[in-house]
C-alpha cells in the first residue's frame, strides 16, 4: 500500500467513526502532521476521496465530509427496501434456536449500549443484528452487498441517532423483527424490517432537507415511494 492510500485509508476511517464530520473543516497540513506524512501524499490520498465523493474542498478553509445528499439517501434505501424485508422473511422460514440467540444477544448488547450513550458500541450491535437475520438465509452475496449499503451510508455521515431519533427508539424498532422471526411469522417478519427500513429513511431524508438538499423529498418520492 502507497502512502496515498494509506493516508486515505486512515481519513475514511475517521469519516466512518465521525472524527471528521462536516462541519469542521481540517487543513492538508493538519492530517499530514497528525499521521507523520509529508504533504504530498496525504494531499494525494485526500483527492481520491473527494474524487469517491466522501469529502470536498473549500477554497481557504479546508476539506470536510460531505454531507449526504438526499439522492445518496433514497437510492440506499431503495436498494435495502428491496431485499432485507424479504431476506427477513427467509430468516424466519428458517429461524433456529441459535439464529435467535444470536439476535437476541445483539438485541442486549443494543440495549447496554443505549443505556450507557455509547452510539459506535449501538451501532456494531445493530450491524451484527443486521447480518445474523441476513446471513440466515445462506447468501453470502446478499450480505456482502447489505454490508456495502451499510458502510456507504455510515461514510457519507448519514445517521439519525441523537438527532431525528434516540438509541432507545431505534432499539424498538429491532425488538418486533426479532419477536416475529422467533415466531417463524415470515409476513410479519418482513413488515416489521420494512417498517423500520422505511422510518430510518424517511428521517434522513427529512434531515437531508433540513440541511439544504431541496430535492431530497422528490428523490424519495421518485425512487422509493413512486
Amino acid at each position: 500500500m502507497s502512502l496515498a492510500e494509506t493516508a486515505a485509508a486512515q481519513v475514511r476511517g475517521w469519516l466512518y467513526d465521525g472524527t471528521i464530520g462536516h462541519d469542521t473543516f481540517h487543513s492538508v497540513p493538519g492530517i499530514a502532521h497528525r499521521l507523520g506524512m509529508s504533504r504530498s501524499p496525504v494531499r494525494e490520498g485526500l483527492l481520491s476521496l473527494a474524487e469517491a465523493g466522501l469529502i470536498e474542498f473549500v477554497p481557504q478553509r479546508g476539506f470536510r465530509a460531505v454531507r449526504p445528499s438526499g439522492q445518496d439517501v433514497a437510492e440506499i434505501f431503495a436498494l435495502r427496501l428491496a431485499l432485507e424485508p424479504g431476506a427477513a422473511a427467509t430468516a424466519a422460514r428458517h429461524a433456529t434456536a441459535a439464529l435467535g440467540e444470536e439476535l437476541r444477544e445483539q438485541l442486549a448488547a443494543m440495549r447496554h449500549a443505549a443505556k450507557a450513550g455509547d452510539d459506535p458500541g449501538f451501532a456494531a450491535a445493530d450491524e451484527r443484528l443486521h447480518t445474523a437475520i441476513l446471513a440466515a438465509g445462506g447468501n453470502t452475496r446478499l450480505v456482502s452487498l447489505i454490508a456495502g449499503l451499510r458502510d456507504t451510508t455510515r461514510l457519507i455521515g448519514a445517521s439519525t441517532a441523537g438527532r431525528s431519533r434516540s438509541l432507545a427508539q431505534i432499539l424498538a424498532e429491532h425488538e418486533p423483527v426479532v419477536t416475529a422471526i422467533e415466531a417463524r411469522d415470515a409476513e410479519q417478519a418482513a413488515a416489521e424490517m420494512r417498517a423500520h427500513l422505511l422510518t430510518t429513511g424517511r428521517l434522513l431524508i427529512a434531515q437531508a432537507h433540513a440541511d439544504g438538499d431541496a430535492q431530497a423529498e422528490q428523490a424519495w418520492e421518485r425512487l422509493v415511494s413512486g
